[in-house]
Order: structure tokens, then sequence, then C-alpha cells
């Protein structure tokens, strides 16, 4: 289910630690910059891979081909999946059993992993001190094909100052099989979320078309409100990711809004590197100290780069004029920025394993 995802380096190189990039690149599409424009022509965003390395890209993917990816990798490698078991609970924290919805237990096991999301059932059961407040704005996603290809290779946004934003990714292939997908979103408060699925889509796409004509081959091919999907996002705060032989990873452990488009890279890389660092729950708090070296320069950025991109006012759409048009023109800020975007920002040592090529 779900829309498009932006892979950046960082994550691709999580993905070639598991054998699993050239399927991946296989199923999506290059990502090679990106174009931010305002209604008056500036570009506040424009920013290549190229200026990170030579040759650099991202990777537009379907969430659902990602998906398949990692669940056949794992089937293949014998584990096994016990679907229809929401764990709700468990019994302790050393060696522990968990419990699901219907009361089943299931373990006991020497760690755990929560994985599910930056709306985390189990993180308020471990971390009780954590905090995971809902972001005012979010966005709507639906998937359409690009058939003349001409928005390939960039993610494109187009911006009317900070309270409306309208962007197109590039996915490659669909579950179903279709190719040349794109993902196109919608950014808005969540308050106006029902009132944008109960309405009528007519109303939508004219005002886009307003804001960006050359999107009318994609909107005609929506029918209705319902073909798109929502998405809100937390911003989370938990302090110690591990208590006993628990440890949260993903946005259930530093979820932030997608202004940087880090959160599947990031998830991914705190996987690759659990199964590096991690042998024992005593090695949790290590595991963690070297993680924090990557999510919380990307937490802080992304919390203050959120107002830039999605708030009402003057104030976030002229910050962001004044900040990204320099970033985008100097090359030795735009080498910075560009390292920043692909992910492979860090304080302390990366992992050779995950070191992008």
């Amino acid at each position: 289910m779900g829309s498009g995802l932006l892979l950046q380096p960082s994550g691709l190189a999580a993905l070639r630690s598991l054998g699993l990039l050239d399927p991946a690149l296989a199923l999506g599409a290059r990502v090679e910059r990106l174009d931010g424009r305002d209604l008056n022509g500036r570009r506040p965003m424009n920013m290549s891979y190229g200026a990170w390395r030579p040759g650099g890209f991202g990777l537009g993917i379907h969430r659902a081909s990602l998906f398949g990816l990692l669940h056949d990798a794992t089937r293949a490698e014998g584990i096994e999946i016990r679907t229809g078991a929401e764990v709700t609970g468990f019994d302790r924290l050393e060696s522990p059993s968990l419990t699901d919805a219907v009361g089943r237990a299931h373990g006991p096991f020497d760690l755990v992993v929560v994985a599910d999301g930056s709306a985390s059932q189990l993180r308020g059961l471990l971390r009780p001190r954590s905090r995971a407040p809902l972001y005012p704005w979010g966005a709507v996603w639906a998937n359409a094909r690009d058939l003349d290809g001409r928005f390939s290779g960039a993610l494109h946004q187009r911006y009317d100052r900070a309270s409306t934003m309208v962007g197109v990714l590039p996915i490659g292939a669909g579950p179903d099989g279709a190719r040349d997908l794109v993902s196109v979103f919608w950014s808005l408060p969540r308050s106006q979320m029902d009132d944008f699925f109960a309405g009528d889509l007519t109303g939508w796409q004219a005002r886009v078309l307003v804001i960006w004509p050359e999107t009318e081959p994609l909107l005609a091919q929506f029918a209705g409100p319902l073909d798109f999907s929502r998405a809100t996002y937390r911003d989370v705060s938990v302090g110690r990711w591990s208590a006993g032989a628990f440890v949260l990873i993903g946005d259930a452990a530093h979820g932030t809004s997608p202004q940087l488009g880090q959160g599947a890279n990031l998830g991914l890389v705190d996987a690759v590197e659990l199964g590096l660092r991690v042998e024992a729950p005593e090695h949790l708090a290590r595991y963690q100290r070297s993680r924090r070296g990557q999510t919380a320069p990307y937490q802080l950025m992304s919390r203050a780069l959120t107002p830039l991109f999605q708030s009402h006012g003057w104030l976030g759409p002229a910050v962001r004029r004044w900040l990204f048009a320099p970033l985008a023109q100097a090359p030795a800020l735009r080498r910075v920025a560009a390292h920043v975007l692909t992910g492979v920002f860090r304080l302390g040592p990366t992992p050779e394993e995950l070191r992008p090529d």
C-alpha cells in the first residue's frame, strides 16, 4: 500500500549490503536532482546529486516494491513470519514473551526489535516519557503514469508560499507491473484532510493546474479523492531507544517530518547496523550511540526545515527563498547541501558496509 519513497545513497548502500540493490534499481526510477520552484519562477530548491559525487543519484520506488524485496529476501532466508499477530504487550523486559491482541503468547525472545512506525503502540509501554505529537501538516498521495517521461529524472515541486506545495516523484514500477509511475503529492493541514476526501476533486484539480499546468496529463488520471492516500507525520522524541531486550528502530525511535526525505533511509540503515553491531541485548547502548551520530542531526534539520515548506504566513517562504537560493548557487555550500541531501551526513565513522560506492 502507499505511494512513493525516495531512497538516498545512504539507503541504497544499505540495500547493497543486503544484496538487494540490483533488484531495487530494476524496480525504481533514478532521481538525479531536486527541482523546486515558486510561482514567480524562482528555484529555492535546486540541488543535483552530482554536486555530491559525479554520477550520484537517488531512487524513487513504490513502497510496495521495497516491501516486496525485503519480504521475499526474509522468506528466502527461512525466517518464520507470523501474520495476524498484533503485538500489544509483554510480560517482562528481559527474555520477554509477547502478547498479541487476542491474548496469545509468543516467545520468549532474546531480542525484540520494535519497528512499528511513528505511531508505535509499544513505544509508550517501553519508554513512558517518550513524546510523538502529530505535525499539524500532512499530505495526500496518489500514483499516475508519466507516459511521455515529462517528469523523469527529478523530484519536482511547486510552491505557493509555504501553505501550498505539490510535487511529482518518479517511482518506476508498481506492484501490479505498471511502469513509468510517478507519485503525485499535495501538502495540506491535517484539519483539512477530511474535507479533501469528502469533496469534489474537480476544484482541487483546477487549483493545481493554475499552479502547475504541466501536470494536466497526470491529474486527468484521477477519478476522485479515494484514489489518494493520506500521510501524517509525528515528531518522535524517545531518549534511550532500548529497555532490557527491546530496541526501537526506524520511525518508532526517531520519526520526523518528511522534509529531508530521510525516513526510509534512516530505517534501512538502522536495521543493517543493528545486524552489524548487536549480538546480545548488552550491545544495544553502543548501537544507539553510533546511530545517534546520524539520526539526531537529521531530526534536528527536519524540524527546522518543516515551517519553511509547510506553514501559513510569509516568514517560512521568505527564509526559504533567502536560505536555499544561495545554497543552490554557491559551489561550496551546494556541496554541503548535497552531502546532507544524500543521507550520508554523520557525526562519527560510517561502517564500511554502509559506505556508498
